[in-house]
């Protein structure tokens, strides 16, 4: 069975300068993710989970490794296609766009009409009567579906856990560069670096 998501021996180093190859920030993943879910992602701001989700949608070009989505590396998929495979949504659900100077004639088709993985990061959770369980619905409808949700959320209150919780089957921790993939919300919370994260939101939870 062709996993979903694999994400192989992924690095992504940024550098001083053209000339100035010291590196200044450095994005390492190497995870997999087998069938249809949604997949719940943190960390402190400035950690790199921005970048992993262009990493996966092909809009970043990595300094190592590969990204497959459905066995296929997105990396060598047509960039007006791309978005096909995988599609990341920016905080009020705008598509990110990105640009590549391989021409796409060299490039192979997507083979698909509609995106496989739905990344969405940070979403705007509105408190608005209907408005959130509304979203999660979505979210369900696109698992259903057999497509593969990430949920990137900084929490900052106490009904996002909730939200979490509720919503998503595993997770993803993104500190300095480094990416950890947690099996449920459990271990999530029994995380150190969670916990030092999240902070007082667990204080607020354990109340």
């Amino acid at each position: 069975m062709t996993a979903m998501l694999e994400v192989k021996g992924l690095e992504k180093i940024y550098r001083k300068s053209r000339f100035d190859r010291t590196p200044t920030f450095r994005l390492t993943a190497d995870f997999t993710i087998e069938r249809p879910s949604v997949v719940g992602m943190m960390g402190p701001n400035g950690s790199g989970k921005t970048t992993l989700f262009e990493l996966v949608t092909g809009s970043n070009a990595p300094t190592a490794g590969k990204v497959q989505v459905m066995g296929r590396n997105i990396h060598r998929i047509r960039t007006d296609q791309r978005d096909r495979l995988a599609i990341h949504y920016h905080q009020s659900y705008q598509v990110r766009h990105f640009r590549s100077w391989i021409p796409n004639a060299l490039l192979q088709p997507a083979q698909s009409d509609y995106p496989m993985v739905h990344l969405f990061d940070e979403p705007q959770f509105n408190t608005q009567d209907g408005y959130i369980g509304f979203m999660l619905d979505f979210f369900r409808r696109l698992r259903s579906e057999g497509r593969l949700v990430f949920l990137c959320v900084h929490p900052n209150e106490r009904f996002h856990l909730e939200i979490l919780q509720e919503i998503c089957e595993q997770f993803i921790f993104v500190q300095k560069g480094t990416v950890t993939a947690l099996r449920d919300f459990d271990t999530l919370m029994g995380f150190e670096p969670a916990q030092a994260y999240l902070g007082g939101l667990l204080k607020d939870r354990a109340a």
